[in-house]
Order: C-alpha cells, then structure tokens, then sequence
C-alpha cells in the first residue's frame, strides 16, 4: 500500500461523499477516484478491498465530526446544569448540520452494517464506544443526570437528527410553535430532565 498520509485523507474523504451520495452500492474505487480528481486505479494502491475502505471512513468520520476543544472548553467554564446539557445538544446538532455530508455517511454505514457480518462488530463496537465515552463525559463532567438520561439523549437526538438531516418535512409544525431543530433539542432536554429533577438516575 502506498504511503502518502495526505492524499489517502483526501480519498476517504471522497469517499465519504460518495458514500452520502450514492450510497453503498455506488462506493466504488472508480467513483472514488473520479470524486477526488486522480487517475484511475488509485485508490486501489491506498486501501487493501472495500472493508479497509468503509473501516477508514468510519475513523475518518470520527476526527470530521468531533466536537471542537476550544468549543468544549468554553461550554464547561458555564453553570453544570440543564442548560449546559441543552448547549452540548445544540453543538451536537450543529455539528451535524454543518457536516450534513459526514453525517449521513454514517448512516449509510449503519445500513450497510446491517449487510456485512464484519462491518457490524467493527462498527457496533465504534458506536458503543462512542456511547460509554459520553457517559463517561458527563459523569465526569457533572452534569445534572446519570447514564440513563445519557442513553435515552442519545436515542432521542439520534431520532432527531435523522429526521431533519433526511426528511426535514417530517418535524416542521408538528410541535406548534417549537422551532426545527433547536427548539426540539430544547424539548428533548427538558423531557429528559426535567427541573424537579425526577429524571431517570440510572447509574446516578
């Protein structure tokens, strides 16, 4: 395999984009040299088959869509209480918006998981991992809530973004007079913690 850091992350992220575009059936080398402008065949001298292909995208995805430190600092110099949970959601949902590409990327991969025995442990540990590294966040953190509230956020906004970054249509006016996405987010936090604090401790 060809060695040349730079131009292997410009061929994942090319196929990140046709990967959100085509979907599975359409990541080919081909297309992927086609997307990101190099003659073709090489992408074949940079991933060993398909699965080394959709494993880096997953990695890659990981780096594109990670919250930013500065951000994260910031955010944690504010009150540790549900507002802080609802500003964290909010970066979340942004970061998604912004990156609408690598986001549904991720989908695709989630699906195409579903048909590749190997693709699903690999990715169902990368996703799990994700999970407990959040709680793990948040406990550490001390934000109001414990691994419970974390699981059912995660559900809950995972609903949510699905939604406004596939079928937006679907949300609009269907909580009169709560905005799409934020005043969603805003909802989904609430529910989950509530003031009175009755929210599900978990593993408070």
């Amino acid at each position: 395999m060809v060695s040349n850091p730079g131009r292997r992350a410009a061929l994942v992220d090319a196929a990140v984009e046709v990967l959100a575009r085509e979907g599975a059936r359409g990541l080919t080398f081909r297309a992927v040299d086609a997307e990101a402008g190099v003659p073709v065949g090489t992408a074949s001298n940079y991933f060993t088959g398909r699965a080394d292909l959709l494993g880096q995208i997953d990695t890659r995805l990981h780096v594109r869509l990670a919250p930013d430190p500065d951000v994260v600092a910031e955010l944690m110099t504010r009150p540790k209480d549900r507002s802080l949970v609802t500003a964290f959601m909010d970066d979340l949902m942004a970061r998604a918006t912004r990156d609408r590409t690598g986001y549904l990327a991720l989908m695709e991969l989630r699906l195409e998981a579903t048909r590749r025995p190997e693709l699903l442990a690999s990715y169902t540990k990368s996703v799990r991992g994700d999970l407990e590294e959040a709680m793990e966040f948040h406990r550490t953190a001390g934000l109001p809530g414990g691994d419970e509230s974390v699981a059912v956020l995660y559900l809950a906004m995972l609903g949510l973004l699905l939604e406004h970054l596939t079928l937006p249509g679907v949300l609009e006016g269907v909580l009169p007079g709560v905005g799409v996405p934020d005043g969603l987010v805003e909802r989904i936090v609430a529910t989950v913690l509530p003031e009175n604090g009755e929210a599900a401790a978990g593993a408070d």
